[in-house]
């Protein structure tokens, strides 16, 4: 809002301006009446009727005036919001999903920004309302009291009784927004799993979860739309009744003398603009309430911060490459070497990735220094970790597996990666190869996705790779394949693999067998296949008491 102070002030300023003529429109009509026609004088009608036309001029002119300011306003605030929003959740990165539901997000991004917008745009219709409102109020008064303590007790009192109703609006809206934005998450979460649902038979059940919840936010929608219909009806009833009690006494007043027909001219179309503009007032309101709604999400979503803080270390004090080690669980990942760690509990995987790609505070340590005093930027930059959230985005799929790619040297890298992570099939499918344009990667299946992700794991080339069961959903024949040309791919870089898989097992330098978050045993996996528990593991057998 203070980025576009001066075009809210200018917006304002126009809309009091373009209110005010249409507001002395009927009043130069009843001097026209009174002085020109009634009195019969041709000079005072041509005054008249010129005073008309100069404020429909500036009516039409600052109207226009108005409008530019106003949709600058709106498309300003909006695409402002987006940017701050956008900028948020990029800087939150991997602790977004943690943090706030999908749904949320897409709540504020959809609803939430157009709504404050639309609300910044009205501003100014509203503002030279009840600018208005109160000065024709005032010259009501001036002309007849009676008429003008009518108005000035009418407005006040519609306002009040229709802010009565946005009040309740507003509590219904707030209960409609959080059922949207918990249906949006449900939808998320069927879209996401809709393969697995298909696989285990269970579209129906969701379907039908989807349904409830549907059903949920349709009964609060209606809730919503009963209150609406209400203020919608005040807001065309009351000021009906104001313009009909004004009607009716000047009408009075004109037949005892009181008035003048120019007058009762005058008042009844001060009345039709009283009504218009408390229509406009009001309408202003409504939409500050729901943006208000949308503002308090966003507000509490653009304040969020970072859990974890960025270390202060000069990164020419850090080590080029060392040992990341987890003191807490007793992991430790020599420089150079494929490692596999096997975890008897999947939950424990994502727990020791969280420490070892710091995304998570630990104690963990690269090369003796604690991860914690890297900065964040060149953490990520050295240790790359990719589980199952990962994601390919919409654009051309060469530019998704390697958005630095330049040159030749850049394809043969790629190139290469297509072929160690057993991915060329998919691309040699697609009618444009690497030119294809992909939809965030939803027409590849599970298997063609962590292949393609492997992909550009591989051309990124950290001194680190963490990766998180990437070969779980291919056929053995593949992933014996991929397991084969991954650790000569990766040679004299460091690679860790979390997987239960025997075939990669087999073929990783060192194995790390975890239990309850710590490191039990190691060796190759031919030696920890003597193991009991381990071998229960790898092998889905029941382990022996």
């Amino acid at each position: 809002m203070a980025n576009h102070r001066t075009s809210m002030i200018l917006a304002v300023c126009y809309g009091v301006v373009c209110t005010l003529a249409q507001a002395f429109v009927p009043a130069a009509i009843g001097r026209g009446i009174d002085e020109g026609l009634i009195a019969r004088d041709k000079g005072a009608l041509v005054l008249w009727s010129a005073a008309v036309l100069a404020l429909g001029v500036t009516q039409a002119v600052t109207g226009t005036l108005r409008d530019r300011c106003s949709v600058t306003n709106r498309f300003g605030a909006s695409y402002r919001t987006m940017q701050l929003v956008t900028r948020q959740a990029a800087s939150l990165g991997a602790e977004l999903p943690r943090r706030v539901s999908a749904g949320s997000v897409v709540s504020v991004g959809a609803t939430d920004i157009t709504r404050i917008g639309i609300a910044l745009e009205s501003t100014a219709r509203g503002g030279g309302a009840v600018v208005s409102i109160v000065v024709i109020a005032g010259v009501m008064l001036t002309v007849s009291w009676p008429l003008g303590l009518v108005a000035l007790v009418g407005v006040p009192l519609s306002a009040w009784a229709i802010a009565r109703l946005m009040r309740v609006l507003h509590s219904r809206q707030q209960g409609l927004r959080k059922e949207q934005g918990a249906l949006a998450d449900l939808a998320v979460d069927i879209v996401e799993g809709l393969r697995v649902l298909r696989g285990i038979g269970g579209e129906k059940v969701f379907a039908a979860r989807y349904h409830e919840r549907s059903q949920r936010v349709r009964g609060e929608g209606v809730r919503v739309a009963a209150v609406e219909a209400n203020v919608m009806a005040g807001r065309l009833l009351l000021p009906g009744l104001l313009i009909t009690a004004i009607v009716w006494l000047g009408a009075h007043f004109v037949d005892t003398g009181r008035m003048s027909p120019g007058e009762l001219v005058a008042f009844y179309g001060y009345a039709v603009f009283l009504a218009e503009q408390l229509r406009r007032a009001t309408t202003m309101v409504d939409q500050l309430t729901r943006a208000l709604v949308g503002a308090r999400m966003s507000s509490e979503f653009l304040a969020l911060e970072r859990e974890l803080t960025s270390g202060g270390r000069d990164t020419a004090e850090l080590p080029e490459a060392g040992t990341l080690r987890d003191p807490e669980s007793g992991i430790e990942l020599p420089p150079g070497r494929f490692v596999a760690v096997a975890c008897a509990a999947s939950g424990d995987a994502q727990l020791l990735t969280d420490r070892l790609g710091r995304y998570t505070d630990s104690s963990a340590s690269y090369g003796g220094v604690p991860l914690a005093d890297f900065p964040l930027d060149e953490v990520r930059r050295r240790i790359l970790v990719v589980d199952h959230d990962a994601r390919l985005f919409s654009g051309e799929l060469g530019a998704q597996l390697d958005p630095d790619a330049r040159d030749a040297d850049d394809r043969g890298r790629l190139d290469r990666a297509i072929e160690d992570a057993s991915a060329a099939d998919i691309v040699d499918a697609l009618p444009d190869g690497l030119g294809q344009e992909i939809l965030g990667g939803r027409e590849f299946s599970g298997g063609q996705r962590q292949r393609l992700n492997l992909v550009r794991a591989l051309v990124a080339d950290p001194e680190t790779l963490i990766l998180v069961e990437p070969t779980s959903a291919l056929d053995a024949h593949t992933e014996g394949r991929v397991a084969g040309r991954l650790g000569a791919h990766r040679r004299g870089r460091t690679t860790v693999v979390f997987t239960t898989s025997p075939i990669v097992l087999d073929h990783a330098d060192h194995v790390v067998y975890v239990e309850h978050g710590k490191a039990v045993a190691h060796g190759s996996h031919e030696e920890l296949l003597a193991n009991a528990r381990y071998r229960s593991v790898v092998t889905r057998e029941v382990a022996v008491a």
